[in-house]
């Protein structure tokens, strides 16, 4: 039995945790951190994960970024693995995460999905084949009017897949509105939509001479990246210090 403290458990993301905990008998919600709220009794909530003294195996984290410093710090504390879903990291917290992977698990990932971490290999391979060919790569991601940072993480996954099959030197582009000039093959377009209770919408387009090709992936529910959230809690524990990502858990090295 993996046992869990859930950062974030009042948040959209941690209540899909625990509905998924709910039904798998091989993981629990030892405990969780929540600022705001109040939890059902289930299990020990914390305004505060310093002040958290439960005994668990794992930590998820699906919170804000401005948090992420002192889930790095209680995890390094304590030894414990991390699980960290948290996007829009500054580069000064990515800094920090690498630093604290050289001592426990982490496994960070934009998307903890299935699909999209099968799509990364997909757009990977589809650049290889089509970006030689003249095919320019935009990218367009969509989701609810709550998000706060833009682009998604997993859009930047994406471009990053993409920008790793191409032998030269790739520029992101966010927006176009401030320069007027044609836009230069060495590209990768990446644009922004927030808009009613969209969960999470990504295409990869390849607009080449006369035709385009586009990879797609569709959220029907926050349940996928919950899924993917607690198999990944469940894979850490034992596991050598260092970084990890989804395919990791797919593959289950």
């Amino acid at each position: 039995m993996t046992r869990v403290l859930l950062h974030g458990a009042n948040g959209r993301m941690g209540r899909a945790i625990c509905e998924v905990c709910r039904d798998d008998a091989e993981v629990t919600i030892a405990a969780g951190v929540d600022a705001y709220g109040e939890g059902d009794g289930s299990f020990p909530l914390f305004r505060d994960i310093a002040a958290c003294d439960v005994t668990v195996d794992a930590v998820i984290d699906f919170s804000n970024a401005s948090a992420v410093d002192g889930v790095l710090r209680y995890c390094r504390d304590k030894k414990l693995p991390l699980v960290l879903c948290t996007t829009g990291l500054s580069e000064e917290q990515l800094k920090a995460v690498a630093e604290a992977s050289k001592e426990i698990p982490v496994l960070r990932s934009g998307n903890m999905s299935l699909g999209v971490n099968v799509m990364l290999d997909i757009v990977r391979e589809a650049t290889k084949r089509l970006y030689q060919e003249g095919f320019d790569v935009e990218i367009v991601e969509k989701h609810h009017n709550q998000k706060l940072d833009a682009p998604s993480g997993t859009a930047i996954m994406l471009a990053d897949e993409a920008k790793a099959a191409i032998e030269e030197e790739v520029t992101y582009v966010y927006h176009r509105d401030d320069v007027r000039k044609k836009r230069d093959h060495a590209e990768v377009g990446i644009s922004a939509v927030r808009g009613g209770t969209i969960v999470g919408d990504h295409d990869v387009i390849f607009a080449g001479p006369d035709e385009v090709v586009t990879v797609s992936h569709r959220a029907y529910s926050r349940g996928i990246f919950a899924r993917g959230a607690v198999a990944a809690a469940k894979y850490l524990p034992g596991k050598p210090a260092g970084r990890y990502d989804m395919r990791d858990v797919i593959r289950g090295e």
